[in-house]
């Protein structure tokens, strides 16, 4: 068993692990960092994930880092092209180069008397156990199972005789050619591999138990295509970051406060594209207000054009059973498939699945706040990074790094080794991720808590954060330096 040292260490290799590090890498030249990586290469989410036609569901405009801005053409990016932003970033900032790959995180152990973590490494190739400590420890592995989605129990599922597959584990050899295909669910990954597979399927069925709210955007953007050609070329891309950071959540805020006019426009813009005879009603109308779940953003109207060929069909209905050929629903429908792909979300753990234990005593993060969404609550030297459920995720993903930065460098300045926050009392929990998405609900529990007053509020907003998280004292009387 080896054991080594770090001044910080960061836990997760993907989008928010290559922004955390360069953040230290260029804040902190003399401290010794490293990343973690439990799978064999760089990118989490945009290297997992295989299925077609895998793409942003943000604009790259904002998803990009802020240190070293999206200059492709597309507003809407492929997963590839993200993947490859990536790989081009931690090679540039030397990132690369920290990686500790196959090393999978099972057991962060604090102490005050050393005043450092102990962290239990396993070797996911080998099998072996190292040992690794350092002073702070960052975790940016997002809140999914990176090892399995989630799959529903259903009755029969194991009588189906066709192929059953979850995006999460996407076969290459799959071959759907001309064949019957069902994709359950309504969510992201549903309308962004159903367009693409629909080139190559005989037919595809989007079988939904609920609608989702869906809008068409440009994967192009003409307006941002313009601001490139004549814009300073140092302000094109604050320009174009800042319309879309404005477009996205002055649209979110105007959806929470007028949800009937929202509805109004989503419906309209929808039907510009749909067929006539299309029963918007029924497969595009949620049950619930624009924004309490995620809106799902497909590229030049991919999925409505989809479905005017006839190629796709949506069906609203829930599940009786599968049988050998198919899936029978509730309505008697039978469903006939030779593909089913199961699009129904994904398995939430906490900061990658890993065992706290402060001082001897093991910590159920369910029971923690979260300080300005970033810290727990008597918790010592520890930072996460969740971005938005309303906007890019990078863009919160940067105010956080910033943050940290600036703690760490109040601690050296100060002459300070450890940072906690300390919760008051009385506190009312509220959700860390505001949404009522089932993956949301199923992870009750299991994540952290927000407070109900300031700094441990949840905002949800990109333009209050900025000014909070960048100028508010560190310093603040609600965490504790020692």
């Amino acid at each position: 068993m080896s054991t080594d040292h770090l001044d910080v260490l960061i836990v997760g290799a993907g989008l928010s692990g290559i922004d955390a590090a360069v953040h230290i890498g260029k804040a902190f030249p003399d401290k010794s960092y490293a990343l973690l990586e439990q799978r064999g290469e760089l990118g989490g989410t945009w290297s997992l994930f295989k299925y077609p036609g895998i793409r942003s569901d943000s604009d790259m405009y904002t998803l990009g880092f802020g240190f070293r801005p999206w200059d492709g053409k597309h507003a809407i990016a492929d997963g590839p092209d993200i993947l490859r932003y990536l790989r081009d970033t931690a090679e540039e900032y030397g990132v690369d180069q920290r990686i500790r790959y196959h090393r999978k995180a099972t057991t962060y152990e604090w102490s005050s008397d050393d005043q450092r973590w102990t962290v239990t490494v396993d070797d996911t190739e080998t099998g072996a156990t190292e040992t690794l400590t350092c002073d702070f420890l960052f975790s940016t592995s997002g809140y999914y199972n990176y090892d399995a989605g989630y799959t529903p129990d259903w009755p029969g599922f194991a009588d189906f005789q066709g192929t059953v597959v979850h995006p999460q584990h996407w076969p290459e050899d799959l071959d759907y050619e001309g064949k019957r295909v069902v994709v359950i669910g309504s969510g992201a990954t549903a309308v962004t591999l159903i367009p693409s597979m629909a080139e190559k399927a005989g037919h595809i069925t989007m079988l939904q138990r609920t609608p989702t709210y869906i809008v068409s955007q440009p994967k192009i953007d003409p307006i941002a295509e313009t601001i490139k050609k004549i814009a300073p070329k140092k302000q094109r891309a604050k320009l174009i970051h800042a319309r879309y950071a404005a477009i996205t959540i002055g649209f979110y805020e105007f959806c929470r406060r007028n949800p009937t006019a929202a509805k109004i426009l989503l419906k309209r813009w929808a039907k510009m594209h749909l067929p006539k005879d299309f029963d918007y009603d029924t497969h595009l109308t949620p049950p619930y207000a624009p924004w309490d779940q995620r809106l799902c953003v497909v590229p030049n109207a991919d999925l409505f054009r989809a479905i005017h060929s006839h190629k796709v069909d949506v069906v609203t209905d829930h599940i009786e059973e599968f049988t050998p050929t198919g899936i029978r629903l509730k309505s008697g429908e039978e469903l006939e498939a030779d593909v089913v792909v199961t699009a129904t979300g994904l398995d939430v753990v906490a900061m990658g699945g890993a065992d706290f234990v402060v001082d001897g005593e093991k910590v159920d993060l369910g029971e923690k706040f979260t300080y300005k969404a970033l810290m727990l609550s008597d918790v010592p030297n520890f930072a996460f990074i969740i971005g938005y459920s309303n906007a890019s995720w990078t863009l919160k993903a940067d105010l956080v790094c910033e943050y940290v930065v600036r703690v760490l460098r109040h601690m050296d300045k100060h002459g300070r080794r450890v940072v906690v926050p300390r919760i008051a009392e009385g506190m009312h929990p509220e959700p860390v991720l505001d949404l009522t998405s089932g993956y949301i609900q199923r992870a009750a529990g299991k994540l952290p808590s927000a407070g109900d007053r300031d700094p441990w509020r949840l905002k949800q907003n990109w333009y209050f954060d900025k000014k909070f998280l960048r100028s508010s004292k560190v310093d603040d009387g609600v965490v504790e330096f020692s």
